[in-house]
């Protein structure tokens, strides 16, 4: 749906953050006296009432009765599509949108690279551009890497390529906008934002909508992982990586089919995940028709996102380490993967969201870090499972009133060597807005500058 075609409907936003606000540019720049109603919260009311907008009327109870008095909402990413009044109104004929829909109806040409995965999404779609503005091409960086598509609606520059990286919560919209994208990147499913979606069930085959529902042109699938190799796409030209005859990794080497690229250990790419995602990268590189293994060296002037295993310094010799992104239990167990050479006091948990630790603690009876730190809403119940294996397994166990405690336990089991490593396998909700908040907090209570550490390089066109 363009936005043009939301002239003389009855139209509402809900939701007021960065992507809310960006949909309400968007709308305005094409239709400045459309009828808007918006739905926020009461805190939010204050700065959408300061647009002093004749045309923009703001309410802050999304009932079911409310958001069916409208033919289309424009839904902001992180409100759920299953919540029981949007249902409700869904049932009455009301149509739920997302500003990722308005943007690639109104681009339908775009030469679009679409990335998403449980983990790896945001450091391979910054890969991506990376590698391709290594080369010349303009390229645009945006999506839920924090750049919202609807910022991007008029660029000044037209980019050669996009790199859009995607949620879950969004891969839907590209299908709800009919337009197909040239490459979709696929990196892992993993269970994750189950109160989202409602059910780990329905959480996959939302993420794979991308891939099932978008159409893309061609689909670049990591063979590795058991539900994407196991996908039939009969729309798509299906290119794998991860698998001898494309781009796969051999211990830290490189190759492209039989022949050696590069040494990847030397990249500055966290962790074996992250060298193994340059793989997706260069398949998807080549998936657009360029040179990827000429492409491939570039890697070595990339800059590592914030609060991806991002190494703060040291002080009076403890480490630290911001893997504040990290929200699930297989991101922690490749957090500490990274540093299993290390004396690790990791400190894990968060909002909780209902999904299962049993790997993290099957793990932890294999190779257990020096120390253990469970914090946050669902810290009690890991707690719980790893208390049976603290004393056999013979790591520090600790339980943490907040982020700041958890950081002093951290310390005291480490005795003034090793890594203190956040990889909280959990959201931030409730004590945090977002991991960014979360991860720049660690850096004070750590005595790093939070400024220092949370720009992300190259959003936008360049």
């Amino acid at each position: 749906m363009r936005i043009s075609q939301l002239d003389g409907r009855r139209v509402a936003l809900w939701g007021w953050g960065r992507e809310g606000r960006a949909a309400y540019r968007a709308i305005r720049a094409r239709l400045p006296a459309l009828a808007l109603t918006l739905f926020c919260s009461e805190q939010e009311t204050v700065d959408a009432g300061a647009l002093r907008d004749a045309n923009l009327s703001i309410e802050t109870a999304a009932t079911a009765e409310r958001l069916s008095a409208f033919e289309v909402v424009v839904k902001s990413p992180g409100i759920s599509p299953y919540r029981v009044e949007a249902v409700a109104a869904a049932e009455q004929g009301t149509a739920f949108i997302g500003g990722t829909t308005l943007w690639f109806a109104e681009h339908p040409d775009a030469r679009t690279v679409c990335v998403t995965g449980t983990k790896g999404k945001s450091t391979t779609s910054s890969l991506l551009a990376h590698l391709l503005r290594a080369r010349g091409h303009a390229t645009a960086l945006a999506g839920n890497i924090g750049l919202p598509l609807l910022e991007l609606l008029d660029p000044p520059v037209d980019p050669e390529f996009w790199a859009i990286e995607l949620s879950s919560y969004q891969t839907g919209d590209v299908a709800a906008s009919g337009v197909r994208p040239v490459v979709a990147v696929a990196l892992n499913v993993f269970p994750e934002h189950l109160d989202w979606h409602g059910s780990q069930a329905r959480y996959v085959a939302d993420k794979l909508r991308l891939l099932t529902a978008a159409r893309p042109r061609i689909a670049v699938l990591n063979a590795a992982d058991p539900t994407l190799a196991a996908l039939r796409l009969p729309d798509s030209e299906v290119h794998w990586f991860g698998r001898s005859d494309g781009w796969h990794l051999r211990g830290d080497a490189l190759f492209r089919g039989e022949l050696f690229v590069l040494d990847t250990l030397p990249l500055p790419l966290p962790g074996r995940h992250n060298r193994g995602n340059l793989c997706a990268v260069l398949a998807a590189i080549e998936a657009l028709g360029l040179d990827a293994v000429a492409l491939a060296p570039h890697a070595a002037s990339f800059r590592p996102l914030p609060h991806r295993l991002q190494l703060l310094g040291t002080r009076d010799g403890i480490g630290y380490v911001n893997d504040s992104i990290s929200t699930t239990p297989h991101a922690s167990l490749a957090a500490l993967d990274c540093f299993r050479e290390r004396r690790v006091a990791i400190l894990v948990g968060g909002h909780d969201r209902g999904i299962d630790w049993d790997a993290f603690v099957a793990a932890m009876r294999v190779q257990a870090p020096r120390a253990v730190i469970t914090m946050g809403q669902n810290g009690p119940r890991i707690h719980a499972q790893l208390a049976a294996l603290s004393e056999p397994s013979n790591f520090v166990l600790g339980a943490a009133r907040d982020l700041a405690d958890a950081l002093a336990q951290a310390r005291i089991a480490l005795q003034g060597e090793g890594v203190v490593l956040l990889s909280p396998g959990a959201p931030s909700f409730g004590a945090y807005r977002d991991y960014v908040a979360r991860g720049r907090h660690f850096a004070q209570l750590a005595g790093f500058d939070p400024e220092d550490i949370s720009a992300i390089p190259g959003l936008g066109v360049a």
